[in-house]
């Protein structure tokens, strides 16, 4: 059972990634965060995402959303670990 668990979490960070990266693709175009799907997507990633504000971007570019997809593999390792252990 509590593999399964840990199975469902790791699917679930995996698909979260996946929504971050679409938030960031939705940045490159103009007006794409104004959709349907845009608005969506910010609501998903935007209170995560402000955890983050804290990092500078460099020459315009923010890399907030690497260190945040970073630290949610390492969460993805520490289940993987911890299933491990149990």
């Amino acid at each position: 059972m509590l593999g399964y668990i840990i199975w469902c979490l790791d699917w679930l960070i995996n698909a979260y990634i996946m929504v971050i990266v679409v938030w960031c693709l939705l940045s490159w175009f103009p007006n794409a965060r104004g959709t349907r799907l845009g608005e969506i997507v910010n609501r998903l990633v935007e209170p995560y995402m402000r955890w983050f504000d804290f990092i500078p971007p460099l020459g315009g570019i923010s890399f907030s959303p690497v260190v945040a997809i970073i630290v949610l593999y390492l969460v993805q390792d520490g289940l993987t670990f911890l299933s491990r252990l149990l």
